[in-house]
C-alpha cells in the first residue's frame, strides 16, 4: 500500500510542506544548538533519562508547537520553528525537542499564547510581545513579515491580561475590559465592521469595555462579558457564532440560548464553547468529527449540552490554531481528570486509541491531578499539581518534547531482532518477522489490530503473534511456514499448510466470512484449512497459491483485482479464472495482483490505470492477461502501489506501470504500459521487492538498491529526495543483505544470520527501533537540562569532507578529549562556560568505514557514529571549531557493519 497524498486548501497545508521540507534535511530530530545535516548519526535523546519538565504553572499548545509557564515566570517552547515561534532560542527552521527558554523571559511571565505560526507573552506590567508568523501582521508592530525576536505589540506596553492567538489573527484584553484585535480580518475577525487586515491593535465594535474573557478560534473570535453573556465574530460557515446562523459577522453578536453565567470560553477551529459557572459545558458550531460532544456529528448553529459531563467540569479547551479539517475539545473535571473528544486520527484525545469520539473520553493515566489543559492542532498537553507537563498526540515536530525521530534515511537495528529471522514481510506502516523458530514478531501500526497480538496499540518494537482462537493470547502463533503483510492487515501459511489473517477486515480481506469486524488475533481464512502453500496480502485484499499451483482471492473486488471474472466483493477465497494450476508465486498490489506461472510467464488482473498490468493498455482486467514480452524467463516477481515489476532468468529487473517517482528505474519519470529494464540492473540481481512506490533489489553480492519515492528516507541514501529515476545503493548495505521488504514508508533488509534493519519512516513505530514518533496516550514533557550530547552535523560522508561534532551540557570550563574508535585524537580544547565545545574534523586521510566517536570532559561522556563511504553524498564545507584531523590507520570495521546506530 502506498502514500495516500491529500490536498489541503490553507496556509496551514503550506506550512507543513515548508516544515517536512525542512524536516527531510534533519532526518532524526536534533537538539537546541546541533547544526543541520542528515542527522542520521545524531544522539537521540533517551526520555528515560531525562527529568521531567517541572514547576510549571500554565501551557500553551499551538498548532505545531508547545510553550510553558514556569512558576517562576519563565516561558520555555519546544517543537517547530519554521516561521520562528520559538523566536531565536532554536534555530529558524528546524524543531526543538526540549523545552528551550524564551530569551527576555526568564521570569515576569503572566500570560501568554500559541497560535499558528505566532507566539505571544504577556509581561510585568501587562505589556504585551509578539513574535513568529506576521504575513498578516498578527504580530501587532505595524509590518509584516516573520519576526524571530519578539517585538512589543503597538499600543500595548501595559495594561493586558490577557491575549489568544489564532490562525493569522491575535486578540488581546485589557485590565479596563476593552478587547482590541488584530491581524487577518478577511471574515470580519478583528470585529471592527470591516474586513480589512490590520497591522496594529483595533477596538471590537461596542467592547470597549465590560469584557472579562476571551477566545479565539481559526477565524473567529469571542468574549465573554462581565454578565456572563456570549459575543462572538468572525466566520460563521459552520455557526461557530452560534447565533442561528452561518452568517459571517464583522462586528459581535450575541450567542443563543447561553443568557448569563458563562465562566470561561473555548474556541475550535470551526466551534466553540462555554464553561457554565455551574460546571456546565455547551458547544457549536462544525462537528464532523463529534467535537461539538452531544453523540452526533451535525453541525450545530446554537449551542448544545456536550453530553456525559454534568456539571464537574473546572476548565475547557479547544484547538483554534489553524483551518484544515480538524477539531477536538478537552475538558479538566472538578475531580482532576481529563476528558476529551472530537478527532483523533493522531491520538490527540489520549484515550490509547486513533478512533474519533462524539461524546467525552477519559484521557488515560489522568483521571486526577491536573488543573490545566490545552489543544494544538493535533497534540494536546496538561499541567498536574505537581508542576509537570504531559503531552499526547502527533509529534511530527517534536511538540511533544519525546524526542523519538519521525524518519531514518539510513538503516538502524530492529529492537530485539539482531538475529534469528527468516523472512521479512512489511505492509503499509507495519512490519513482520518470521524467526526460525516458525514464530512471528510484528512491529509498528497497530490501530486495526494487524500486529496479531490482541491489541490495537501502536509498537515501537517487535511484540509476538497470538495463536488467537481459543488460545487467545495465552500462546504465541507457532509453526508458521511463512507471513504476508499487507495495508493493515497480514496473512500466514502454516506449516500444515492452512491460511490464517488478522487485522483490518474493512473489505473481507481476512477471508473468514465477515466483513467489517477486524480480527487482533489470527482466524481461519475459510476454506484453506490445508493445501496453501505461499499467501499475498495486498491493500484490501489478499491471495494464496495452493500446493497443486492454483490461485484463490478475496477482499475487495472493484477494479476485479480477484481475478475471478465479476467485480463482487468476496468474504472468502474464490478461484482465480484459468489459474488453477501451473502457478509458482503470487503478488499483490494496492488494486492490482499478478501471479508467477511454471513457464516463466507472468499474468496481471485487476486496476491498470497507470499501466500496472502490462499489456499495453490502460484499461482494467477482471481475469488474468498476460504482461507484453514476458510470456517466459521470469524468476519472480513483485508488485508495488500501480507498478509491477520482475525478476528475469539473466538475473536482471524490469517495471511497468506508475512512474510519477520514477518506481520503474529507467531514468525517467515516463509511465509504461510494458516492461523497461531498470537502469543499470540488467544482471546481478536475486531478488527484488516493490510493495510501496519504492522498489528494491538485492544483488548477488548481498547489496541493496532502491529507487523511486524516497521522501521519508526509504531509499537508504542518506538523502530524503522524493524522486530517485534510477537505482541507488543503500548505504552501509554494500553486502551481507539477505532478504527485503518494502512498505508504504519504509524498508527493511535481513542481514548475515537474520538482523533486521530497517530505514525510511518511523511513523507508528515501523522502523522497530524501540520508540514511537507518536503517542496516542500522555508522554511526560522532558527538560532543557538533558545529559550531555554529542551530534554531528553529517552522520554519513565521502572521506575527505569536513564534519563538525558539536557538543553541549557537558560540565563547563573542562578539558575535552575525543577518540575515534578507540583512538584518542586529541586533549587540548576545554569545553566554554555554558559546557559547550565544537570539533572541526577533516577526514582526508581517514579510512572508509564506520566510526564511533567519543567525547568525555571530566566525567561527562558523550557519543554519536559516522560513516564514511565513497558513495556518501558529496558534503560542502560548512561549521568551524578547533580543526582536528583524522591521520590515516585508524581501525574500521568492514563496511557490511558501517551502519549508523541510534544511541539510546
Amino acid at each position: 500500500m502506498s502514500k495516500q497524498i491529500g490536498t489541503h486548501f490553507s496556509l496551514f497545508a503550506a506550512l507543513v510542506v515548508v516544515v517536512s521540507l525542512l524536516l527531510a534535511s534533519t532526518a532524526t530530530a536534533q537538539p537546541a544548538g546541533s547544526l543541520p545535516g542528515d542527522g542520521a548519526g545524531v544522539v537521540a535523546f533517551n526520555p528515560s533519562s531525562v527529568p521531567p519538565l517541572t514547576n510549571i504553572t500554565g501551557v500553551a499548545a499551538g498548532a505545531i508547537h508547545t510553550c510553558a509557564l514556569t512558576n517562576a515566570g519563565g516561558m520555555k517552547c519546544w517543537g517547530s520553528n519554521v516561521v520562528g515561534q520559538l523566536a531565536s532560542a532554536c534555530k529558524p527552521g528546524e524543531s526543538c525537542g526540549v523545552p528551550v527558554d524564551m530569551s527576555g523571559f526568564a521570569s515576569g511571565v503572566a500570560g501568554m499564547a500559541a497560535g499558528l505560526g505566532h507566539t505571544c507573552a504577556i509581561t510585568s506590567g501587562g505589556r504585551l510581545q509578539c513574535w513568529g508568523a506576521n504575513a498578516k501582521g498578527q504580530v501587532g508592530n505595524g509590518k509584516t513579515g516573520d519576526f524571530v525576536t519578539p517585538v512589543t505589540v503597538v499600543g500595548l506596553s501595559s495594561g493586558v491580561i490577557a491575549v489568544a492567538a489564532g490562525m493569522d489573527h491575535t486578540c488581546a484584553l485589557t485590565s479596563g475590559g476593552a478587547v482590541k484585535c488584530w491581524g487577518g480580518n478577511q471574515y470580519g475577525q478583528l470585529g471592527d465592521g470591516s474586513t480589512t487586515d490590520r497591522l496594529t491593535p483595533v477596538d471590537v465594535s461596542g467592547m470597549s469595555n465590560g469584557a472579562i474573557g476571551l477566545t479565539v478560534g481559526g477565524y473567529h473570535t469571542c468574549a465573554v462579558t462581565s454578565g456572563g453573556a456570549v459575543k462572538c465574530w468572525g466566520l460563521n460557515d459552520s455557526g461557530q457564532l452560534g447565533d442561528g446562523s452561518t452568517t459571517d459577522r464583522t462586528t459581535p453578536v450575541a450567542v443563543t440560548g447561553l443568557g448569563s453565567g458563562i465562566a470561561a470560553l473555548a474556541g475550535g477551529t470551526r466551534h466553540s464553547c462555554s464553561l457554565g459557572t455551574a460546571g456546565d459545558v455547551k458547544c457549536w458550531g462544525a462537528n464532523k468529527f463529534g467535537q461539538l460532544g452531544d453523540g452526533t456529528t451535525t453541525n450545530r448553529k446554537s449551542p448544545v449540552a456536550v453530553s456525559g459531563l454534568g456539571g464537574g467540569v473546572a476548565l475547557i479547551g479547544a484547538n483554534s490554531s489553524e483551518y484544515v479539517e480538524a477539531g477536538h475539545t478537552c475538558a479538566v473535571m472538578t475531580t482532576g481528570g481529563v476528558k476529551c473528544w472530537g478527532k483523533n486520527d493522531a491520538g490527540q484525545l489520549g484515550d490509547g486509541t486513533l478512533a474519533n469520539q462524539t461524546k467525552p473520553v477519559d484521557v488515560a493515566g489522568l483521571q486526577s491531578g491536573v488543573k490545566m489543559v490545552s489543544t494544538g492542532y493535533k497534540h494536546t498537553c496538561a499541567v498536574t499539581d505537581g508542576g509537570e507537563v504531559k503531552c499526547w498526540g502527533d509529534n511530527q515536530f517534536l511538540q511533544l518534547t519525546s524526542p523519538a525521530p519521525v524518519l531514518r534515511a539510513l538503516p538502524a537495528d530492529v529492537a530485539g531482532l539482531t538475529s534469528g529471522v527468516a523472512l521479512l514481510t512489511s505492509g503499509g506502516a507495519h512490519t513482520c518477522g518470521l524467526t526460525t523458530g516458525g514464530e512471528v514478531r510484528c512491529w509498528g501500526a497497530g490501530l486495526t489490530g494487524q500486529l496479531g497480538n490482541g491489541a490495537t496499540a501502536n509498537q515501537g518494537s517487535p511484540v509476538a503473534v497470538c495463536a488467537g482462537g481459543a488460545s487467545g493470547c495465552t500462546a504465541s502463533l507457532s509453526a508458521v511456514a511463512m507471513v504476508a503483510a499487507g495495508g493493515s492487515h497480514t496473512c500466514a501459511v502454516t506449516a500444515a499448510g492452512g491460511v490464517k489473517c488478522w487485522g483490518w477486515n474493512d473489505a473481507a480481506q481476512l477471508g473468514d466470512g465477515t466483513q467489517g469486524t477486524n480480527r487482533t488475533t489470527p482466524v481461519d481464512v475459510v476454506g484453506l484449512a490445508t493445501g496453501a502453500a505461499a499467501v499475498a496480502a495486498g491493500g484490501f485484499h489478499s491471495c494464496a497459491l495452493t500446493t497443486a499451483g492454483g490461485v484463490k482471492c478475496w477482499g475487495v473486488n472493484n477494479f476485479g483485482q480477484l481475478g475471478d471474472g465479476t467485480k463482487t466483493l468476496r468474504k472468502t477465497p474464490v478461484d482465480v479464472a484459468g489459474l488453477s494450476s501451473g502457478v509458482v508465486a503470487v503478488a499483490t498490489g494496492y488494486r492490482h495482483t499478478c501471479a508467477l506461472t511454471g513457464s516463466g510467464g507472468v499474468k496481471c488482473w485487476g486496476a491498470n490505470i497507470y499501466g500496472q498490468l502490462g499489456d499495453g493498455t490502460t484499461a482494467g482486467s477482471n481475469s488474468p492477461v498476460d504482461v507484453a514480452g514476458l510470456t517466459s524467463g521470469v524468476t519472480a516477481i513483485a508488485a508495488g502501489y500501480s507498478s509491477t515489476c520482475a525478476l528475469t532468468s539473466a538475473s536482471g529487473v524490469k517495471c511497468w506501470g506508475d512512474n510519477a517517482y520514477g518506481q520503474l528505474g529507467d531514468g525517467t519519470t515516463t509511465q509504461r504500459l510494458t516492461p523497461v529494464d531498470v537502469a543499470g540492473l540488467g544482471n546481478g540481481v536475486m531478488a527484488v521487492k516493490a510493495e510501496g512506490d519504492h522498489p528494491c533489489a538485492l544483488t548477488t553480492g548481498g547489496g541493496v538498491k532502491c529507487w523511486g519515492y524516497g521522501g521519508d528516507g526509504e531509499i537508504g541514501d542518506g538523502t530524503t529526495a522524493e524522486t530517485h529515476p534510477t537505482p541507488v545503493s543503500v548505504i552501509g548495505l554494500s553486502s551481507g543483505a539477505t532478504a527485503l521488504s518494502a512498505g508504504d514508508r519504509h524498508t527493511c533488509a535481513l542481514v548475515g544470520s537474520g538482523r533486521v534493519m530497517c530505514w525510511g519512516s518511523d511513523w507508528y513505530g515501523a522502523l522497530g527501533l524501540g520508540a514511537i514518533a507518536s503517542s496516542a496516550t500522555p508522554v511526560t514533557a522532558v527538560a532543557a537540562a538533558e545529559p550531555p550530547i554529542l551530534a554531528a552535523n553529517y552522520g554519513s560522508a565521502r572521506p575527505g569532507n569536513f564534519i563538525t561534532l558539536t557538543g553541549h551540557a557537558f560540565r563547563p570550563n573542562q578539558t575535552v578529549t575525543i577518540e575515534l574508535n578507540g583512538t584518542p585524537l586529541v586533549a587540548t580544547a576545554r569545553s566554554s562556560s555554558t559546557g559547550e565545545f565544537i570539533f572541526f574534523l577533516d577526514t582526508t586521510a581517514a579510512s572508509p568505514g564506520f566510526y564511533d566517536v567519543k567525547t568525555t570532559a571530566n566525567g561527562d561522556a558523550g557519543a554519536t557514529t559516522l560513516l564514511l563511504a565513497p558513495e556518501a553524498p558529496e558534503r560542502v564545507q560548512e561549521g568551524g571549531g578547533l580543526m582536528v584531523v583524522v591521520p590515516a590507520g585508524i581501525a574500521v570495521p568492514a563496511n557490511t557493519l558501517s551502519l549508523p546506530r541510534l544511541l539510546r
